[in-house]
């Protein structure tokens, strides 16, 4: 059922505390933890708790837990202390995009220069 925890998630499994994180930030709908790959000084993934395979299908059934992972998003990045220098929140949607793992998540990246077009 949409937005049931899957058990072969990884991202369920680390939102219900069955994988460990290092965690930063923690909400009634998101979960927040350092990548463990990560691409710039910060990395952070902010997760719904909800089980959506990516943010566009999250968005639709359920505009609320997309809002949360924004504003998630931004106090992650505000914790981090790159607010104030600038930061980046990404949405990869499908394997052609570089998503890996298919539960909705956002990356938030900082603490260095970011190119555009990225990629």
């Amino acid at each position: 059922m949409a937005g049931e925890p899957q058990a072969d998630c990884l991202f369920c499994k680390i939102a219900s505390g069955k994988v460990p994180a290092t965690v930063v930030r923690e909400t009634d709908t998101t979960v927040a933890f350092q990548d463990i790959n990560p691409q710039a000084p910060t990395h952070v993934l902010v997760v719904p708790k909800a089980h959506y395979p990516d943010a566009a299908s999250l968005a639709a059934a359920e505009p609320q837990i997309a809002a949360d992972v924004l504003c998630a998003a931004e106090e992650v990045a505000a914790m981090t202390g790159i607010k104030e220098t600038g930061f980046r929140i990404v949405f990869n949607t499908g394997a052609g995009a570089g998503q890996t793992v298919f539960h909705a998540h956002a990356h938030v990246l900082g603490g260095r220069s970011l190119n555009w077009p990225p990629g």
